[in-house]
């Protein structure tokens, strides 16, 4: 039995768009390029050919990997959760660090989505779970490499 695991609606939804790129685009193209090399003779030493099929290889591959994510994802559109003020999945969080009072703004999203310099975290990354279930207002310490920090969350939106 496979695990459900945590999906955006705009992360199932960019990875809808890879599947299909892969799918109408790219598969086409690396089967014209694995023909046209084909045609050029002996594919012991065709080089274009075995970068082709390893192509190939690497499209499948990447197909089946969304396929499977997208079939055991459970998709949450965060607009419609009533979390009633609460940090979960989804929201995005808007934190000042107490020590430098330096303002940042996560979106907590699974881990295929997670995209730090886009402020998209991990929902299991230590700032995310020390975020969970907290409200405006509060304090979150999280331990990290450089030492125990705390954020002030300011607003939390579910967007």
């Amino acid at each position: 039995m496979s695990t459900k695991f945590p999906l955006t609606v705009r992360g199932a939804e960019k990875l809808r768009v890879e599947l299909e790129q892969l799918k109408t685009i790219e598969r086409p193209q690396v089967i014209q390029d694995i023909a046209e090399a084909r045609a050029h003779g002996d594919l012991k030493e065709n080089a274009e050919y075995h970068a082709a099929r390893e192509q190939q290889g690497f499209i499948e591959g990447r197909i089946q990997a969304i396929e499977g994510k997208l079939g055991n994802a459970q998709i949450i559109d965060v607009t419609t959760i009533n979390a009633g003020g609460k940090v979960v999945f989804g929201a995005t969080v808007d934190l000042v660090d107490e020590e430098t009072g330096d303002e940042v703004t996560y979106q907590l999203v699974g881990d295929d989505e997670a995209d730090i310099k886009a402020g998209l975290i991990s929902i299991n990354s230590p700032v995310a779970r020390a975020l969970i279930g907290k409200e405006e207002g509060d304090v979150a310490d999280v331990q990290t490499p450089g030492g125990l920090k705390s954020f002030e969350i300011v607003e939390i939106k579910y967007i």
